[in-house]
């Protein structure tokens, strides 16, 4: 009882301690959390649409059929079920009495909120990344959602405007990291560090993000021995010649020398690890490897791009995903097409998992047992097959793990 009360003491003293942090709401465990601001929520359309978008395969753009929100409810969609299912839509989404089928945005939505191969299993097993911290980086969130309000330990916000609104991005990753019912490892702790996305353009993005890693690895030296962040999740990737692009570089290389994995769409060049989120059917099984093959955004390089057909190539959830919406806390929202940016959170969920079965487990032997236990696929295009690598198993890399193979 005494080493229980004590580590919510220091919990609480850290958490008040955090720069840019002001105390907030309790978590049930006693936690203290530190909130910098409450984004308010996205804000909704809720106006009636005058007709149906239609999909273009060939598009080279997201968000063609983006019914988030709008009001569908006197449209006939009698033959539009192709479109419908490309469609992004919310649980705010207002529907016809009558859908072509097999649209189901109900069943659809279900689906999409299923993390998918068999993670949910081990969510059963006790396998919850509970002990583990997650931190992100990211657009601003919706902090109250649902999904992840419970986990959240700290929330700050770093080049952000103070009237921001909560941006669709940030509770998807949040949501997919360690949502309840939507994330990979739905009992770790979540520490969010929000950054302004418009001055990606301006500049200063990167040197907001390197100073929020400074700030995790700060925070990580006064946690608990058996409550440290593991994993960071970056949604994107820096290039040379960018502002801040060196300093990345020697943050990324302090991190990994003090035994945080930076989970950025660079892996390929900070690790050496080669991945790309998988496409899946909204209608198809979330639990079956067999459901995943390539992303609808990089599908279409298959025949130029050895990397992908590489068997070193490992493939993330990504494509019709549920997650937490931006337009309320009980709000969910589909999203037909993801990019990394989903499969990034995916990842660093599930080596919390890992974390949690494996505490001395490193990025290296993580990656390892992914490759070696993930389940060999292919894709088609234009009617020739290619291999694209290895679909992650969580299922078979947790019990490697458990079994001494790594």
């Amino acid at each position: 009882m005494k080493k229980a009360i004590a580590l919510v003491v220091v919990w609480s003293l850290f958490s008040t301690l955090l720069a840019g942090c002001r105390p907030g709401a309790t978590s049930p465990s006693g936690i203290v959390l530190g909130i910098a601001r409450e984004p308010a929520p996205w804000a909704p359309r809720q106006r009636k649409l005058a007709s149906l978008p239609a999909y273009n395969p060939k598009a080279e753009f997201g968000f063609q059929v983006d019914l988030r929100g709008f009001d569908l409810s006197d449209l006939d969609l009698t033959g539009r079920a192709y479109d419908l299912l490309h469609a992004d839509f919310s649980t705010a989404t207002r529907w016809p009495a009558h859908l072509p089928e097999p649209f189901d945005p109900v069943a659809i939505m279900e689906l999409g909120k299923n993390p998918g191969l068999d993670v949910r299993m081990l969510h059963e097993q006790g396998v919850t990344g509970r002990g583990v911290g997650v931190a992100i980086i990211d657009q601003p969130l919706l902090i109250g959602h649902m999904e992840y309000k419970d986990r959240l330990r700290c929330y700050e916000e770093l080049g952000i405007p103070k009237n921001e609104q909560a941006s669709m991005h940030g509770p998807a990753v949040a949501s997919i990291a360690v949502g309840k019912t939507v994330g990979v490892a739905p009992e770790a702790d979540l520490y969010y560090f929000g950054v302004g996305f418009g001055d990606y353009i301006l500049g200063s993005y990167w040197t907001y993000v390197v100073e929020a890693v400074e700030r995790i690895l700060r925070l990580n030296e006064n946690l608990p021995p058996d409550n440290k962040i593991r994993v960071i999740s970056i949604s994107a990737g820096w290039e040379k010649g960018q502002v801040g692009y060196e300093r990345m570089v020697r943050v990324v290389e302090e991190a990994k020398r003090r035994g945080v994995f930076v989970v950025a769409s660079l892996l390929q060049e900070t690790y050496g690890f080669w991945f790309s989120g998988a496409g899946r059917d909204p209608l198809a099984d979330p639990d079956q490897a067999s459901s995943y093959g390539a992303g609808t955004h990089w599908a279409g390089s298959l025949p130029a791009n050895a990397d992908v057909r590489s068997p070193a190539h490992l493939l993330v959830p990504m494509d019709s995903r549920g997650t937490a919406s931006p337009g309320a806390v009980d709000e969910y929202v589909f999203y037909p097409e993801g990019g990394r940016s989903w499969a990034i959170p995916y990842l660093a969920g599930l080596y919390a998992l890992c974390c949690q079965v494996k505490p001395d487990i490193t990025p290296e032997a993580f990656w390892n047992t992914a490759l070696e236990t993930g389940t060999p696929t292919v894709a088609t295009y234009e009617g020739t097959s290619y291999p694209i690598g290895m679909v992650i198993n969580p299922m078979r890399i947790v019990e490697a793990l458990e079994s001494g193979m790594r």
